[in-house]
Protein backbone atom coordinates (compact mmCIF):
# COMPACT_ATOMS: atom_id res chain seq x y z
CA UNK A 1 0.00 0.00 0.00
CA UNK A 2 1.37 3.33 -0.85
CA UNK A 3 2.10 5.26 2.47
CA UNK A 4 2.57 9.15 1.63
CA UNK A 5 2.63 11.37 -1.61
CA UNK A 6 4.42 14.48 0.16
CA UNK A 7 7.59 17.29 -0.89
CA UNK A 8 10.15 16.17 1.14
CA UNK A 9 10.36 13.97 4.43
CA UNK A 10 13.30 15.54 5.51
CA UNK A 11 11.35 18.81 6.49
CA UNK A 12 9.49 16.87 9.35
CA UNK A 13 11.54 17.97 12.23
CA UNK A 14 10.17 21.96 11.87
CA UNK A 15 6.55 20.42 10.87
CA UNK A 16 7.24 18.71 14.80
CA UNK A 17 8.14 22.14 16.32
CA UNK A 18 5.10 23.86 14.60
CA UNK A 19 2.54 21.24 15.57
CA UNK A 20 3.80 21.34 18.95
CA UNK A 21 3.11 24.94 19.61
CA UNK A 22 -0.38 24.89 17.68
CA UNK A 23 -1.27 22.42 20.43
CA UNK A 24 0.60 24.04 23.31
CA UNK A 25 -2.42 26.82 21.80
CA UNK A 26 -5.27 23.89 22.02
CA UNK A 27 -5.90 22.84 25.22
CA UNK A 28 -9.20 21.21 24.53
CA UNK A 29 -7.97 19.15 21.62
CA UNK A 30 -4.93 18.27 24.17
CA UNK A 31 -7.51 17.26 26.46
CA UNK A 32 -9.65 15.14 24.60
CA UNK A 33 -5.92 13.34 23.15
CA UNK A 34 -5.26 12.21 26.80
CA UNK A 35 -9.16 10.77 27.84
CA UNK A 36 -9.30 8.69 24.64
CA UNK A 37 -6.03 7.63 24.18
CA UNK A 38 -6.18 5.71 26.93
CA UNK A 39 -9.33 3.81 25.76
CA UNK A 40 -8.17 3.55 22.06
CA UNK A 41 -12.03 4.28 21.21
CA UNK A 42 -11.26 4.23 17.03
CA UNK A 43 -8.86 0.80 17.26
CA UNK A 44 -9.72 -0.90 14.20
CA UNK A 45 -11.36 1.86 12.41
CA UNK A 46 -9.84 3.39 9.15
CA UNK A 47 -10.12 7.37 8.98
CA UNK A 48 -10.24 9.18 5.04
CA UNK A 49 -10.05 12.86 5.51
CA UNK A 50 -10.05 15.98 3.01
CA UNK A 51 -7.74 19.36 5.49
CA UNK A 52 -5.96 21.73 4.80
CA UNK A 53 -2.55 20.00 6.16
CA UNK A 54 -1.29 22.65 8.27
CA UNK A 55 -0.35 22.39 12.29
CA UNK A 56 -4.02 22.72 13.19
CA UNK A 57 -5.27 19.31 11.27
CA UNK A 58 -2.51 17.66 12.45
CA UNK A 59 -3.47 17.82 15.90
CA UNK A 60 -7.32 16.65 15.28
CA UNK A 61 -5.30 13.92 12.91
CA UNK A 62 -3.16 12.82 15.71
CA UNK A 63 -5.53 12.65 17.98
CA UNK A 64 -7.67 10.44 15.51
CA UNK A 65 -4.35 8.10 15.89
CA UNK A 66 -3.84 8.36 19.33
CA UNK A 67 -7.37 7.14 19.92
CA UNK A 68 -6.72 3.77 17.84
CA UNK A 69 -7.53 5.21 14.10
CA UNK A 70 -5.81 4.69 11.08
CA UNK A 71 -5.88 8.03 9.45
CA UNK A 72 -5.27 8.37 5.87
CA UNK A 73 -5.02 12.27 5.16
CA UNK A 74 -5.14 14.19 1.60
CA UNK A 75 -5.37 18.48 0.99
CA UNK A 76 -8.79 20.02 0.70
CA UNK A 77 -6.69 22.86 -1.52
CA UNK A 78 -3.88 22.64 -3.76
CA UNK A 79 -2.62 25.81 -2.05
CA UNK A 80 -2.88 25.22 1.58
CA UNK A 81 -0.53 22.00 2.51
CA UNK A 82 2.44 23.04 5.12
CA UNK A 83 4.86 21.07 3.56
CA UNK A 84 6.54 20.69 6.95
CA UNK A 85 3.73 19.29 9.00
CA UNK A 86 3.02 16.86 6.10
CA UNK A 87 6.44 15.34 6.36
CA UNK A 88 5.76 15.21 10.18
CA UNK A 89 2.61 13.32 10.25
CA UNK A 90 3.98 10.84 7.69
CA UNK A 91 7.23 10.12 10.74
CA UNK A 92 4.30 9.40 13.13
CA UNK A 93 2.70 7.30 11.17
CA UNK A 94 -0.49 9.04 9.36
CA UNK A 95 -0.82 8.49 5.40
CA UNK A 96 -0.35 11.60 3.76
CA UNK A 97 -1.30 12.62 0.44
CA UNK A 98 -0.36 16.26 -0.22
CA UNK A 99 2.07 19.21 -1.70
CA UNK A 100 1.71 22.87 -1.44
CA UNK A 101 1.48 23.51 -4.96
CA UNK A 102 -0.06 20.57 -6.72
CA UNK A 103 -1.65 20.26 -9.42
CA UNK A 104 -5.19 20.33 -10.24
CA UNK A 105 -4.67 16.21 -11.38
CA UNK A 106 -2.25 15.75 -8.47
CA UNK A 107 -5.04 17.21 -6.53
CA UNK A 108 -7.74 14.68 -7.43
CA UNK A 109 -5.47 11.92 -7.58
CA UNK A 110 -4.51 12.28 -4.13
CA UNK A 111 -8.75 12.43 -2.87
CA UNK A 112 -8.59 9.27 -4.82
CA UNK A 113 -5.98 7.70 -3.10
CA UNK A 114 -6.92 8.06 0.47
CA UNK A 115 -10.67 8.16 -1.08
CA UNK A 116 -9.90 3.65 -1.91
CA UNK A 117 -8.91 2.92 1.31
CA UNK A 118 -12.57 2.10 2.39
CA UNK A 119 -12.84 4.21 5.42
CA UNK A 120 -15.45 3.74 8.21
CA UNK A 121 -15.13 7.31 8.11
CA UNK A 122 -14.64 10.41 6.45
CA UNK A 123 -14.00 14.06 7.57
CA UNK A 124 -14.46 16.64 4.83
CA UNK A 125 -13.33 20.38 4.01
CA UNK A 126 -15.62 21.29 1.05
CA UNK A 127 -17.03 18.01 0.46
CA UNK A 128 -14.61 16.86 -2.70
CA UNK A 129 -13.77 13.79 -1.00
CA UNK A 130 -17.46 13.12 -0.20
CA UNK A 131 -18.49 14.09 -3.58
CA UNK A 132 -16.07 11.32 -4.98
CA UNK A 133 -17.05 8.74 -2.71
CA UNK A 134 -20.58 9.22 -4.19
CA UNK A 135 -18.83 9.09 -8.13
CA UNK A 136 -17.17 5.85 -7.51
CA UNK A 137 -19.84 4.19 -5.06
CA UNK A 138 -17.43 1.01 -4.83
CA UNK A 139 -15.65 2.58 -1.76
CA UNK A 140 -18.33 3.56 0.17
CA UNK A 141 -19.61 -0.07 1.64
CA UNK A 142 -17.82 0.04 4.53
CA UNK A 143 -18.91 3.73 5.62
CA UNK A 144 -20.62 4.36 9.13
CA UNK A 145 -20.91 8.29 8.70
CA UNK A 146 -18.40 11.66 8.04
CA UNK A 147 -18.10 14.95 8.83
CA UNK A 148 -17.95 18.27 6.82
CA UNK A 149 -16.13 21.45 8.06
CA UNK A 150 -17.42 24.18 6.03
CA UNK A 151 -20.31 26.22 5.17
CA UNK A 152 -19.88 25.58 1.16
CA UNK A 153 -19.51 21.81 1.79
CA UNK A 154 -22.14 21.71 4.03
CA UNK A 155 -24.43 23.50 1.03
CA UNK A 156 -23.26 20.55 -1.52
CA UNK A 157 -24.16 18.04 1.12
CA UNK A 158 -27.67 19.27 1.77
CA UNK A 159 -27.93 19.42 -2.09
CA UNK A 160 -27.21 15.75 -2.78
CA UNK A 161 -29.37 14.72 -0.19
CA UNK A 162 -32.44 17.12 -1.74
CA UNK A 163 -31.91 14.46 -4.54
CA UNK A 164 -32.04 11.86 -2.15
CA UNK A 165 -28.43 11.01 -3.44
CA UNK A 166 -26.65 10.89 -0.13
CA UNK A 167 -25.50 7.46 0.75
CA UNK A 168 -24.15 8.06 4.53
CA UNK A 169 -25.24 10.32 7.31
CA UNK A 170 -23.08 13.48 7.30
CA UNK A 171 -22.57 15.67 10.69
CA UNK A 172 -22.40 19.25 9.67
CA UNK A 173 -19.31 20.34 11.99
CA UNK A 174 -19.72 23.97 10.54
CA UNK A 175 -23.34 24.28 11.90
CA UNK A 176 -22.13 23.94 15.57
CA UNK A 177 -22.43 27.39 17.43
CA UNK A 178 -18.59 26.34 18.97
CA UNK A 179 -17.28 26.49 15.17
CA UNK A 180 -18.91 29.25 13.42
CA UNK A 181 -18.94 31.90 15.81
CA UNK A 182 -15.35 31.41 16.43
CA UNK A 183 -13.45 29.69 13.25
CA UNK A 184 -15.40 31.63 10.80
CA UNK A 185 -15.95 34.56 12.44
CA UNK A 186 -12.16 35.47 14.23
CA UNK A 187 -10.76 32.66 12.41
CA UNK A 188 -11.40 33.97 9.05
CA UNK A 189 -11.33 37.38 10.35
CA UNK A 190 -7.79 37.70 11.47
CA UNK A 191 -6.47 34.81 8.82
CA UNK A 192 -7.59 36.93 5.98
CA UNK A 193 -5.91 39.94 7.00
CA UNK A 194 -2.76 37.82 7.96
CA UNK A 195 -3.11 36.77 4.24
CA UNK A 196 -3.76 39.80 2.44
CA UNK A 197 -0.54 41.91 4.50
CA UNK A 198 2.05 39.11 4.15
CA UNK A 199 1.59 39.12 0.13
CA UNK A 200 1.36 43.05 0.34
CA UNK A 201 2.67 44.98 3.06
CA UNK A 202 -0.13 47.73 2.86
CA UNK A 203 -1.26 49.90 5.56
CA UNK A 204 -5.24 49.07 5.52
CA UNK A 205 -6.38 52.39 7.44
CA UNK A 206 -7.82 54.78 4.86
CA UNK A 207 -8.57 52.01 2.17
CA UNK A 208 -12.09 51.49 0.52
CA UNK A 209 -12.36 47.93 1.55
CA UNK A 210 -15.09 46.11 -0.08
CA UNK A 211 -16.22 42.41 1.53
CA UNK A 212 -19.09 40.26 -0.24
CA UNK A 213 -20.88 38.23 1.71
CA UNK A 214 -21.96 39.31 5.45
CA UNK A 215 -22.42 35.72 6.63
CA UNK A 216 -20.11 35.08 9.47
CA UNK A 217 -17.17 34.87 7.80
CA UNK A 218 -17.83 38.12 6.01
CA UNK A 219 -18.76 39.69 9.36
CA UNK A 220 -15.31 38.63 11.03
CA UNK A 221 -13.27 40.01 8.00
CA UNK A 222 -15.13 43.55 8.23
CA UNK A 223 -14.95 44.07 11.56
CA UNK A 224 -10.98 43.45 11.88
CA UNK A 225 -10.95 45.69 8.62
CA UNK A 226 -12.58 48.39 10.25
CA UNK A 227 -10.22 47.63 13.27
CA UNK A 228 -7.42 48.50 11.16
CA UNK A 229 -8.98 51.42 10.07
CA UNK A 230 -10.44 50.91 7.01
CA UNK A 231 -13.48 51.99 5.31
CA UNK A 232 -15.24 48.88 4.92
CA UNK A 233 -18.25 48.58 2.66
CA UNK A 234 -20.83 45.26 2.19
CA UNK A 235 -21.99 43.99 -0.63
CA UNK A 236 -25.01 41.08 -0.09
CA UNK A 237 -27.70 39.47 -2.02
CA UNK A 238 -29.33 38.77 0.98
CA UNK A 239 -31.82 42.03 2.58
CA UNK A 240 -31.55 40.47 6.29
CA UNK A 241 -27.44 40.25 6.04
CA UNK A 242 -27.69 43.94 3.94
CA UNK A 243 -29.95 45.39 6.74
CA UNK A 244 -27.60 43.90 9.56
CA UNK A 245 -24.84 45.64 7.88
CA UNK A 246 -26.08 49.08 8.43
CA UNK A 247 -27.46 48.48 11.41
CA UNK A 248 -23.16 47.53 12.57
CA UNK A 249 -22.42 50.66 11.05
CA UNK A 250 -21.24 49.48 7.53
CA UNK A 251 -21.23 51.03 4.05
CA UNK A 252 -24.35 48.78 2.16
CA UNK A 253 -23.81 48.95 -2.08
CA UNK A 254 -24.52 46.93 -4.94
CA UNK A 255 -21.57 45.37 -6.46
CA UNK A 256 -21.64 48.29 -9.27
CA UNK A 257 -21.47 51.36 -7.34
CA UNK A 258 -18.73 49.01 -4.87
CA UNK A 259 -16.62 48.53 -7.77
CA UNK A 260 -16.06 52.07 -8.62
CA UNK A 261 -14.28 53.36 -5.49
CA UNK A 262 -13.02 49.98 -3.65
CA UNK A 263 -9.27 49.89 -3.41
CA UNK A 264 -9.01 45.86 -2.06
CA UNK A 265 -12.35 43.38 -2.73
CA UNK A 266 -12.48 39.70 -0.37
CA UNK A 267 -15.05 37.87 -1.42
CA UNK A 268 -16.88 35.20 1.39
CA UNK A 269 -20.25 33.89 -0.16
CA UNK A 270 -19.58 30.57 -1.26
CA UNK A 271 -21.03 31.32 -4.34
CA UNK A 272 -19.50 31.49 -7.78
CA UNK A 273 -18.82 34.29 -10.49
CA UNK A 274 -19.36 37.19 -7.30
CA UNK A 275 -16.07 39.53 -9.69
CA UNK A 276 -16.06 38.76 -13.11
CA UNK A 277 -14.62 41.16 -15.92
CA UNK A 278 -17.83 42.98 -16.06
CA UNK A 279 -16.90 44.71 -12.48
CA UNK A 280 -13.47 44.47 -12.95
CA UNK A 281 -13.91 46.54 -15.82
CA UNK A 282 -15.49 49.53 -13.50
CA UNK A 283 -12.61 48.93 -10.94
CA UNK A 284 -9.18 51.58 -10.36
CA UNK A 285 -6.36 50.45 -12.36
CA UNK A 286 -4.15 48.62 -9.22
CA UNK A 287 -6.79 47.11 -7.29
CA UNK A 288 -6.59 44.42 -5.18
CA UNK A 289 -8.65 40.85 -5.43
CA UNK A 290 -8.74 38.27 -3.05
CA UNK A 291 -10.70 35.57 -1.97
CA UNK A 292 -12.13 34.25 1.15
CA UNK A 293 -14.63 32.06 0.30
CA UNK A 294 -13.89 28.26 -0.33
CA UNK A 295 -13.29 27.21 -3.94
CA UNK A 296 -11.68 29.52 -6.59
CA UNK A 297 -14.65 29.84 -8.24
CA UNK A 298 -15.80 33.67 -6.29
CA UNK A 299 -13.27 35.47 -8.73
CA UNK A 300 -13.21 34.51 -12.60
CA UNK A 301 -9.76 33.39 -12.71
CA UNK A 302 -10.61 31.73 -16.23
CA UNK A 303 -12.02 35.34 -17.24
CA UNK A 304 -9.23 37.07 -16.51
CA UNK A 305 -6.87 34.91 -17.65
CA UNK A 306 -8.55 35.26 -21.01
CA UNK A 307 -8.23 38.74 -21.17
CA UNK A 308 -4.89 39.05 -19.31
CA UNK A 309 -1.95 40.63 -21.93
CA UNK A 310 0.87 39.95 -18.90
CA UNK A 311 1.20 38.25 -16.08
CA UNK A 312 4.41 38.41 -13.58
CA UNK A 313 4.81 37.57 -9.90
CA UNK A 314 5.34 40.53 -7.71
CA UNK A 315 5.72 39.12 -4.01
CA UNK A 316 5.05 35.78 -2.67
CA UNK A 317 0.79 35.09 -2.86
CA UNK A 318 0.67 38.38 -4.87
CA UNK A 319 0.41 38.23 -8.76
CA UNK A 320 -0.25 41.37 -11.47
CA UNK A 321 -2.32 40.57 -14.07
CA UNK A 322 -2.07 43.97 -17.31
CA UNK A 323 -5.51 43.21 -19.10
CA UNK A 324 -5.67 43.91 -22.52
CA UNK A 325 -7.20 47.47 -21.78
CA UNK A 326 -4.42 48.21 -19.83
CA UNK A 327 -5.70 48.28 -16.64
CA UNK A 328 -3.31 46.19 -13.69
CA UNK A 329 -5.23 44.49 -11.09
CA UNK A 330 -3.73 42.31 -8.53
CA UNK A 331 -5.25 38.91 -7.58
CA UNK A 332 -3.83 36.97 -3.83
CA UNK A 333 -2.76 33.52 -4.12
CA UNK A 334 -4.34 32.53 -7.64
CA UNK A 335 -7.80 33.45 -6.66
CA UNK A 336 -7.59 30.64 -3.95
CA UNK A 337 -8.35 30.85 -0.25
CA UNK A 338 -6.12 33.85 0.32
CA UNK A 339 -5.64 32.96 3.78
CA UNK A 340 -4.02 29.48 3.31
CA UNK A 341 -2.46 30.42 0.01
CA UNK A 342 -0.79 33.89 1.72
CA UNK A 343 -0.69 32.78 5.05
CA UNK A 344 -1.47 29.53 7.59
CA UNK A 345 -4.38 29.78 8.09
CA UNK A 346 -6.72 29.65 11.13
CA UNK A 347 -5.06 30.72 14.79
CA UNK A 348 -5.03 27.17 16.76
CA UNK A 349 -7.13 29.05 19.60
CA UNK A 350 -10.25 28.80 17.36
CA UNK A 351 -9.40 25.63 15.21
CA UNK A 352 -8.84 23.89 18.97
CA UNK A 353 -12.85 24.04 19.00
CA UNK A 354 -13.51 22.90 15.30
CA UNK A 355 -11.78 20.38 15.75
CA UNK A 356 -12.54 19.31 18.63
CA UNK A 357 -16.44 19.38 17.41
CA UNK A 358 -14.69 16.46 14.62
CA UNK A 359 -13.34 14.61 16.96
CA UNK A 360 -16.27 14.15 18.69
CA UNK A 361 -18.83 13.86 16.31
CA UNK A 362 -16.99 11.10 14.70
CA UNK A 363 -17.14 9.47 18.53
CA UNK A 364 -20.77 10.39 17.67
CA UNK A 365 -21.48 8.71 14.94
CA UNK A 366 -18.61 5.51 16.17
CA UNK A 367 -21.40 5.29 18.97
CA UNK A 368 -24.34 5.52 17.27
CA UNK A 369 -24.50 3.40 13.62
CA UNK A 370 -27.32 3.19 11.59
CA UNK A 371 -28.75 6.25 11.89
CA UNK A 372 -31.13 7.31 8.98
CA UNK A 373 -28.87 9.03 6.44
CA UNK A 374 -29.05 12.80 6.78
CA UNK A 375 -27.65 16.18 7.14
CA UNK A 376 -27.18 16.57 10.68
CA UNK A 377 -26.08 19.37 13.42
CA UNK A 378 -23.56 18.61 15.92
CA UNK A 379 -25.51 17.04 18.59
CA UNK A 380 -26.46 19.86 21.37
CA UNK A 381 -24.46 18.05 24.30
CA UNK A 382 -21.43 17.97 22.29
CA UNK A 383 -21.09 21.44 21.22
CA UNK A 384 -22.22 22.77 24.58
CA UNK A 385 -19.04 20.01 25.74
CA UNK A 386 -16.95 22.04 23.76
CA UNK A 387 -17.53 25.14 25.13
CA UNK A 388 -17.24 23.78 28.66
CA UNK A 389 -14.40 22.21 28.13
CA UNK A 390 -12.82 25.20 26.54
CA UNK A 391 -13.86 27.62 29.66
CA UNK A 392 -12.11 25.59 31.84
CA UNK A 393 -8.95 25.27 30.10
CA UNK A 394 -9.06 29.07 29.77
CA UNK A 395 -10.24 28.95 33.75
CA UNK A 396 -12.79 30.94 33.23
CA UNK A 397 -15.94 30.06 35.34
CA UNK A 398 -19.65 30.87 34.77
CA UNK A 399 -23.18 30.77 36.95
CA UNK A 400 -25.39 27.92 36.76
CA UNK A 401 -29.07 28.28 37.23
CA UNK A 402 -30.80 27.68 40.83
CA UNK A 403 -33.53 25.06 41.23
CA UNK A 404 -36.21 27.67 41.23
CA UNK A 405 -34.97 29.26 37.60
CA UNK A 406 -35.34 25.90 35.94
CA UNK A 407 -38.50 25.58 37.21
CA UNK A 408 -39.78 29.18 36.13
CA UNK A 409 -37.88 28.23 32.47
CA UNK A 410 -39.90 25.50 32.38
CA UNK A 411 -43.67 26.68 33.40
CA UNK A 412 -46.07 28.20 31.74
CA UNK A 413 -47.90 29.40 34.24
CA UNK A 414 -45.37 31.64 36.68
CA UNK A 415 -45.42 35.25 35.24
CA UNK A 416 -45.95 38.42 36.88
CA UNK A 417 -46.21 38.82 40.50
Amino acid sequence: MKKYSIRNINLFKEGERKTLWALNHMPVIKKLREIYSKNRILKGYRISACLHITSETANLVLNLKEAGAKVFLCASNPLSTQDDVAAYLVKKGIYVFGKRGESVKEYNKNIEEVGKKLPHFVIDDGGDLITFLHQNERYIKNIIGATEETTTGVIRLKNLHKQNLLKFPVIAVNNAKTKYLFDNRYGTGQSTIDGLLRATNLLIAGKNVVICGYGWCGKGIANRFKGMGAKVIIVEVDPIKALEAVMDGFSVMSTKDASKIGDIFITATGNTSVITLKEINRMKDGVILGNAGHFNVEIKMDEIEKYTRKKKRIRNGLDEYTLKNGKRIYILGKGRLLNLACAEGHPPEVMDMSFSNQFLSIKFLKENPGIKIDVYDVPEEVDKQVAKYKLETINIKIDTLTKKQKKYLSSWDLGTL
